[in-house]
């Protein structure tokens, strides 16, 4: 089964194009390591929660929205040599990240059912 990385962090809305051209940056040495694919999503309809939200899981500020990302590797060991050759990739250090990567969360998922395309 895939493996999973997820992805949830607060972006500046006047960042979004840069974003996106961060991601596609980034996203293309996942893929060139293996990666299966890779999803990149703005928030559309993410409410604000009473107890806890995506908003407080990154402390958002007003002018930031939520981006929510995964990489789905095809297994574990793929997805752990790709990460041990991007972590000083001098293609992954040329691009400043349009956000403060502090307060992004993140973890690695072992799929336990999969559903679909």
């Amino acid at each position: 089964m895939s493996y999973i990385d997820g992805f949830v962090l607060a972006v500046p809305t006047a960042k979004r194009a840069e974003f996106v051209a961060h991601a596609e940056h980034v996203d293309a040495l996942f893929v060139e390591f293996g990666a299966l694919r890779v999803v990149e999503s703005w928030a559309d309809d993410v409410p604000h929660g009473s107890v806890t939200d995506f908003y407080r899981a990154v402390q958002a500020q007003e002018d930031e929205a939520i981006v929510f990302s995964w990489v789905e590797w095809p297994d574990k060991a793929t997805r752990d040599a790709a990460m041990e050759k991007l972590r000083d990739h001098p293609r992954m250090m040329e691009m400043p990240m349009p956000f403060d990567g502090k307060r992004m969360i993140f973890g690695g998922f072992s799929t336990v059912y999969s559903f679909g395309k």
